[in-house]
C-alpha cells in the first residue's frame, strides 16, 4: 500500500456520515477489531495472590477504577484465572488474576501456560501479616523456572495490620531502605524481611523488585489512603517499557475524574484505532466506527447528546479542512522515526499513525467541547483546533512509547 493510497479527505466524510448516521455492518466490525487487537497487543499484568491479598485494591488504585465496576467486569479464561479488561471494549491493560492460590485442589499449570504468551509482567501480592505464604512462592519458583527472563514485583500489603495501637503511616515513604530503619515497626519489619528473603531467593536472571504499600478506604483512618502507591508506580515503570502510567494517568493537563476517564477511553480507542490502521489495507470504516464510538462515550461521560445537531456543530467548529491538512503534515513528518517502532511498510506505519493519533487528537478535542458545553460555556473554534493539533503530536509520541515498549 502506497502512503498516496490512503485519503484523508475521505476519512472525514466517512467520519461524518459515522456520527450523523450511525450505522455499521456490527460483524465486519468485530472480525477488523479483532484482527487490530492481535496486532496492538495489550500489556498483561498478571497477579498472584490469595484471596484477600489486595489485588483488587491495586487494579482500582492503578485505574482509578470503582470497586464495584472491577467486579463485574472479570472475565473467566481458565479454570482458576480470570481476566479485566481496562476500558472495556478499547483496553490499553489487562489484569489476569489468578484464584485459588493455596487450595489443596490448585494446580498452576494451565494458568501458567495461559500466561506464558500473554503476561508482561507478574505482580506477586501478599499481605504482610499472613506468614503462610509457600503456595505463592511455589508458583513463582515454577514460573522463574520456565522463564528465568521475566522480571517479577513483589506487592507486600495491608502494613497498618502490623503498626502498634494508634499509628499512622509513616511519613515520608521509606520502604525502599535496607535493612528497613528502626522508625518501622519491630514485627512490620521482620515480615517485610522474611517475605524479601524468599522472593530474593527466587530462580532466574531478570530483576526481583519489592513494595511496601497500605491501599486503604479514607474511613479506615488512615492518611493517605493510596500508601506507597507512587513508589509502585515506579517499580512498574522500571520493570516495564509500555509506559502504562502515561496511558492510564495521563500529564498535568488531566487533573479531575472526568479528564481521568476520559483519557483512559481516549487511550484505549487511540490503540485499538492504530491497530486498524496498521492492517494491510487501512479499513476507515471500522477506524471511524470506532471514533465515532469514542466521541459518544464521552459524550455520556460528560452528561452530554451527541445528536446529529451536536456533531455538526462540532466538526463545523473544527474544520474537517484543517483538521484533514493538518494530520497529513503532522503524520507524513513523522513517518520516518515510527519505522524502527512497528516495522511495517511505510504505508503500514502511515496509517497507524494517522488512526490511532486523529483518534487520540479527536477524543481530546471532544473534551475541550463537551466540558464546555457541560459548563453553559462557548467553544471558541481556534481554540478547539489548537486542542486538535496540540494532541496529534502527544497522540503521535503516546503511540511510539506504548509500540516501542511491546514485547514480541
Amino acid at each position: 500500500m502506497k502512503v498516496s493510497d490512503i485519503r484523508w479527505t475521505d476519512y472525514w466524510k466517512r467520519l461524518r456520515e459515522a456520527l450523523l448516521n450511525p450505522t455499521v455492518d456490527e460483524t465486519a466490525l468485530e472480525a477488523s477489531l479483532r484482527a487490530a487487537r492481535a496486532r496492538a497487543q495489550v500489556p498483561v499484568l498478571w497477579l498472584l495472590g490469595k484471596t484477600q491479598a489486595g489485588k483488587t485494591s491495586i487494579i482500582r488504585a492503578l485505574t482509578d477504577s470503582p470497586a464495584a465496576e472491577i467486579g463485574n467486569g472479570f472475565q473467566p479464561c481458565t479454570r482458576s484465572a480470570a481476566i479485566y479488561d481496562h476500558p472495556a471494549g478499547a483496553p490499553i491493560v489487562r489484569f489476569l488474576d489468578t484464584r485459588g492460590l493455596g487450595e489443596r485442589a490448585y494446580d498452576p499449570a494451565e494458568d501458567i501456560a495461559y500466561c506464558e504468551a500473554r503476561a508482561h509482567l507478574v505482580l506477586a501480592v501478599m499481605k504482610v501479616a499472613d506468614l503462610d505464604q509457600q503456595a505463592i512462592f511455589e508458583v513463582l519458583r515454577e514460573v522463574r523456572g520456565r522463564h528465568p527472563d521475566w522480571p517479577v514485583l513483589l506487592a507486600q500489603t495491608g502494613l497498618h495490620e502490623l503498626y502498634r495501637p494508634g499509628d499512622d503511616h509513616l511519613q515520608p515513604w521509606l520502604f525502599d531502605r535496607d535493612p528497613l530503619p528502626d522508625a518501622v515497626p519491630a514485627d512490620l519489619r521482620r515480615a517485610l524481611a522474611a517475605q524479601r528473603e524468599l522472593f530474593d531467593a527466587l530462580p532466574g536472571f531478570a530483576p526481583l523488585r519489592a513494595v511496601a504499600i497500605d491501599l486503604t478506604l479514607p474511613e479506615d483512618g488512615f492518611s493517605p489512603p493510596d500508601y506507597g502507591l507512587e513508589a509502585l508506580w515506579h517499580e512498574i515503570e522500571a520493570l516495564s517499557s509500555f509506559g502504562l502510567r502515561q496511558q492510564l494517568v495521563g500529564d498535568r493537563s488531566v487533573h479531575d475524574v472526568f479528564a481521568r476517564a476520559a483519557h483512559q477511553h481516549i487511550v484505549g480507542h487511540a490503540v485499538t484505532a492504530a491497530g486498524l490502521g496498521a492492517l494491510p489495507v487501512v479499513d476507515l470504516v471500522a477506524v471511524t466506527a470506532v471514533q465515532a464510538k469514542l466521541m459518544h462515550a464521552l459524550a455520556v461521560l460528560y452528561g452530554q447528546s451527541l445528536d446529529r445537531q451536536v456533531a455538526s456543530q462540532f466538526l463545523g467548529l473544527i474544520g474537517t479542512g484543517f483538521a484533514a491538512g493538518y494530520l497529513a503534515h503532522v503524520i507524513g513528518r513523522s513517518v520516518a522515526k515510527l519505522v524502527p517502532y512497528w516495522g511495517q511498510t511505510v504505508g503500514a506505519v502511515w496509517g497507524a499513525s494517522a488512526s490511532g493519533a486523529s483518534t487520540y487528537a479527536l477524543g481530546k478535542a471532544a473534551v475541550y467541547f463537551f466540558s464546555r458545553r457541560r459548563e453553559g460555556l462557548p467553544v471558541d473554534a481556534e481554540t478547539l483546533r489548537k486542542v486538535y493539533a496540540d494532541e496529534l503530536d502527544a497522540g503521535r509520541e503516546m503511540l511510539k512509547s506504548r509500540f516501542g515498549g511491546k514485547r514480541e
